[in-house]
């Protein structure tokens, strides 16, 4: 799922330039989910299953009409996490909470968004390079000794690196106009 604070962070997957408007989904004070677009009331595994297939769509509260996608979007991430094989360990989460309000915190978010977003282009690659393999090749696939499975891992570790330099680039330019602004030169 790819989401973005610019022009389009109300949706939970960025439309491309030519796709539809989003699907809007209404949220009653009784917290039921309405999806206009089929007329039906739907649960949250509905709207899971939203976006495991990347609809474009839009959660909003029936009466005020605000954005609820986020908060929507977490609740499922808590059924998810609660439900058996969690994908963050309690330190994960506390390190993810202590950059709340810290000066860091613009950071984090678009360091973790890129980082995904590698992450998901390489699962699509895997999934291209392994199709119509036997069940031994697969087994040779993803063995991590592989030359195949050690080039996609290798680009996938260079472009983490490239969005942490990034990141600590940006840092850098702010530390420095911050300093500047106060008439501390570094």
């Amino acid at each position: 799922m790819q989401k973005s604070k610019s022009a389009n962070a109300s949706s939970a997957v960025p439309p491309a330039a030519d796709a539809p408007a989003n699907r809007v989904i209404k949220k009653y004070p009784n917290r039921r989910l309405y999806d206009t677009e089929t007329s039906t009331y739907i649960t949250l595994t509905d709207v899971r299953q939203l976006v495991m297939d990347s609809a474009h769509f839009v959660v909003r509260d029936a009466k005020t009409n605000d954005d609820l996608t986020r908060s929507i979007l977490l609740q499922i991430i808590l059924e998810e996490e609660s439900g058996g094989a969690p994908m963050f360990t309690e330190a994960v989460l506390a390190n993810i909470i202590r950059f709340y309000g810290n000066a860091m915190q613009s950071f984090m978010g678009a360091y973790l968004e890129k980082n995904v977003q590698s992450f998901m282009d390489l699962q699509v690659k895997m999934t291209e390079q392994s199709k119509g393999l036997s069940p031994e090749k697969w087994a040779q696939f993803v063995n991590a000794q592989s030359p195949m499975m050690q080039g996609m891992m290798g680009n996938y570790v260079e472009q983490s690196k490239g969005v942490f330099t990034q990141m600590q680039e940006q840092m850098q330019k702010q530390s420095e106009q911050m300093l500047a602004a106060l008439g501390l030169k570094r």
